[in-house]
């Protein structure tokens, strides 16, 4: 498998983020022999906004919150002496914006990072990834968080 030049990983604001830093890091860090550069890390948040307010909206809470995340995964990165771009993205859908960022980008990979999630009692993968691992351009790594027994 080619490594990854340019790593997207997505952030929700779940549990499951600070280890799918952690995973992205360590896959930019190239096995020696392979290059001496890292990959390209680029963390992307994405800020629904409701239908009822315009896309630019200023959205307080939601862009504070966004901020953390973003924060945490610069912290997280630092600790691999990785630099991170960081960006916090506004839009309808999650998704839709996830494959934006990894086109325009030109990312060479997605990582994603997924809470464990019920509906109706069954495991449930929502609808941000099904979206991204049909659309995106690149190769899409699911990273989901461990279920506690």
């Amino acid at each position: 498998m080619k490594v990854a030049g340019r790593i997207l990983v997505t952030l929700g604001g779940h549990q499951v983020d600070e280890e799918t830093v952690r995973l992205a890091c360590r896959m930019a860090t190239r096995p020696r022999g392979e290059g001496k550069e890292p990959a390209l890390l680029y963390a992307v948040h994405v800020v629904e906004v409701n239908r009822a307010l315009p896309l630019s909206a200023t959205v307080e809470p939601q862009q504070e919150r966004g901020e953390q995340i973003l924060d945490g995964a610069e912290q997280v990165a630092a600790e691999y002496d990785l630099q991170i771009e960081a960006e916090m993205v506004q839009a309808r859908d999650t998704g839709p914006a996830i494959v934006g960022e990894a086109e325009e980008w030109h990312a060479d990979l997605i990582v994603m990072g997924l809470p464990y999630k019920r509906r109706f009692g069954e495991f449930n993968l929502g609808k941000t990834a099904p979206y991204v691992l049909k659309h995106a351009p690149c190769r899409v790594v699911l990273f989901r968080e461990q279920l506690d027994g």
